[in-house]
């Protein structure tokens, strides 16, 4: 057999060849790994945020965008927020704020319902930024459920023009390497459907879209974390049955958008003597929170920032 190249750090889009459904598989590897090593996250926040990132990926291709998409968890949990963006171009990035004692307080409580025990309650936000010229989108839905598979769902059930289910993991392989996935399917339009008896009635097709959700979700955990399974294989063991149709993946890297321009203009924005407060060891110093890159200025720096 001939050797394949198995991608890694895609989104991959199916359809099931019966037109029910269509869809998006997302794993994630190097992309991952590099996001949540850029701070020493613990093992709760780490995984939280991973699929945060698999998320993010998947919910993005549900919008036509050229410009941003941003995903936002916010709670008053032991992790106050959580952010995941993403690039119509494929730059992914993500960060988590949380308060070290009470995450490492809660043991392995926080497997049995991630939401509730590290975000608490608070919403979740979708956000599509096309820039001046185009309408800025934003859906938010109430931090309701166990895992963050819920809380997606509650925003498609809210929302009219979307109907489908995900479904998501994220783990650290014995190589010490993190990686995240995730399935979403969508339900499409009834009469697309390819109806194999010529009867066209309502209850065929639910009963076809049922279908394709209990193969969806049939979908293991290890399988979608396993970067030696070819995506095209997975979909085709969950959905051989009704036929599945793949197309061109989209490729996804950590590429952080922070630079000494974008520091220099939000420290323009504040007054020079409340920078000055911010010295340490007669420096300023400004982290990025995607990447954890230090931009430091000397007196002398800022005099050129403020005074140039």
């Amino acid at each position: 057999m001939e050797n394949r190249v198995i991608p890694d750090d895609i989104v991959q889009p199916f359809q099931l060849e019966n037109a029910v459904a269509r869809g998006r598989l997302v794993r994630l590897g190097p992309a991952a790994q590099e996001i949540l090593t850029a701070h020493q996250y613990p093992d709760p926040v780490a995984a939280i945020l991973a699929e945060t990132l698999a998320l993010a990926a998947l919910v993005a291709g549900i919008f036509k965008f050229d410009g941003l998409f941003s995903l936002q968890a916010k709670g008053d949990g032991p992790v106050g927020i959580i952010v995941a963006d993403l690039t119509s171009d494929g730059a992914l990035r993500g960060f988590a704020q949380f308060r070290a004692d009470e995450v490492g307080a809660l043991g392995d409580k926080w497997r049995d319902g991630p939401v509730p025990h590290l975000l608490g309650g608070g919403y979740l936000s979708f956000t599509v930024d096309q820039g001046a010229e185009a309408d800025r989108y934003q859906g938010i839905v109430e931090l309701t459920g166990a895992t963050l598979a819920d809380c997606a769902h509650n925003y498609f059930h809210q929302s009219d023009q979307f109907d489908g289910v995900v479904k998501l993991t994220s783990g650290r392989g014995e190589d010490g390497v993190w990686r995240s996935g995730g399935l979403l399917v969508q339900k499409m339009p009834p009469e697309g459907m390819v109806l194999q008896s010529g009867d066209a009635a309502d209850e065929d097709f639910e009963e076809a879209w049922r279908r394709a959700v209990v193969l969806m979700s049939s979908s293991r955990d290890d399988e979608l974390l396993n970067a030696g399974l070819h995506p095209h294989d997975l979909l085709f063991r969950l959905f051989h049955e009704d036929g599945v149709r793949v197309f061109d993946p989209d490729g996804l890297e950590m590429r952080c958008r922070c630079s000494a321009e974008r520091v220099e203009n939000m420290l323009k924005s504040f007054p020079r003597a409340e920078i000055e407060t911010l010295k340490i060891d007669d420096d300023v110093v400004v982290s990025c929170e995607f990447c954890g890159r230090d931009y430091r200025f000397s007196e002398k720096e800022l005099n050129r920032v403020f005074d140039g």
